[in-house]
């Protein structure tokens, strides 16, 4: 038995299929089948289901991908303790991020800043990014495809993830400066009850910030009428600009529109109830595996400006 066969069996299981793990593994889709029925020969067992349209293990095939994660679990970890003892810090380390978090500098947290420095002083440690939506950032810090995440918060961080909010907004509707409810509601405030028969713009389902405006029109006894959705809120703003609707963001966010569309956005602080945006340092609480990704968790808590999330 070999580690290679563990690892491509454990990357088909979480992939459903032969051919998503080989491109995840760098191997070939007839290469990885071979190894797996070399696994399953050497234990005398069938391990995999392959007669549906997704890959699903056995019963037998369940019982042994728990042992296959902690082999593979334990190799690396050998390794990256032996590496730490060398004094020179190597490995990888999985960074995901919402969209938009990388080019944000809010209150000193500089994402892409902080990154810079850490390859200048650890240049062996390989870092890798990726953007998604804050929901699925978080399943994958949970089975350990990510090691740090910045995500959107809606509520408390699920079981086993610790959280450091590093930026914390209040949500406005954002609308041109022609719209009625600029005049109806002139104070600057606007309760929440209402957008309810208004399009709204908001970032996709998944992201903190929907989260927070699902749960709070829910509360308010109607669902937003979402009819433009964008991951990044500066698109939102600018569709707003551009009067398709009233966009929910931060309370930051609005300003870029109004340099690259004419101006004549306004922003609308949402009350009744007031929301709040936040954005946070996600890591699991037992903490990242190897010595790398701790030391970068170490130095992006000390430049986060916010507490531990609840």
């Amino acid at each position: 038995m070999e580690l290679a066969q563990l690892r491509y069996f454990v990357a088909v299981v979480e992939e459903g299929s032969f051919t998503r793990a080989g491109a995840r593994l760098h191997v070939s889709q007839p290469g990885v089948s071979a190894q797996i029925r070399q696994l399953e020969r050497e234990l005398g067992q069938r391990l995999l289901d392959r007669s549906g349209r997704r890959v699903t293990p056995t019963e037998t095939g369940e019982a042994v991908l728990t042992y296959a994660r902690a082999a593979l679990a334990a190799v690396e970890g050998m390794r990256r303790t032996a590496e730490e003892f060398s004094g020179l810090l190597r490995g990888r380390v999985a960074l995901g991020l919402i969209p938009g978090a990388a080019g944000a500098v809010r209150d000193g947290f500089d994402v892409v800043g902080t990154l810079g420095e850490f390859h200048d002083e650890h240049p062996r440690v390989e870092i890798s990014l990726s953007e998604d939506t804050s929901e699925r950032m978080l399943a994958a810090l949970l089975r350990g495809e990510l090691d740090l995440a910045v995500v959107g918060l809606d509520g408390e961080p699920p079981p086993g993830i610790s959280c450091q909010v590093v930026v914390d907004e209040p949500l406005v509707a954002a609308v041109r400066a022609d719209d009625p409810l600029v005049a109806e509601f002139a104070d600057g405030g606007i309760p929440l009850a209402a957008l309810r028969e208004r399009a709204l713009i908001s970032l996709p389902r998944g992201t903190g910030l929907r989260g927070v405006l699902e749960r709070a029109c829910a509360e308010a006894g109607f669902a937003p009428r979402v009819e433009f959705e964008a991951a990044a809120p500066a698109v939102l703003v600018r569709l707003a600009a551009r009067g398709l609707g009233v966009a929910v963001v931060p309370s930051g966010a609005e300003s870029g529109a109004d340099r690259r569309d004419g101006g004549g956005l306004r922003a609308l602080r949402i009350t009744e109830p007031a929301l709040n945006g936040r954005v946070a340092l996600a890591w699991r609480t037992a903490g990242p595996a190897g010595p790398a990704a701790r030391r970068l968790l170490e130095r992006l808590r000390a430049q986060a400006p916010g507490r531990p999330a609840p």
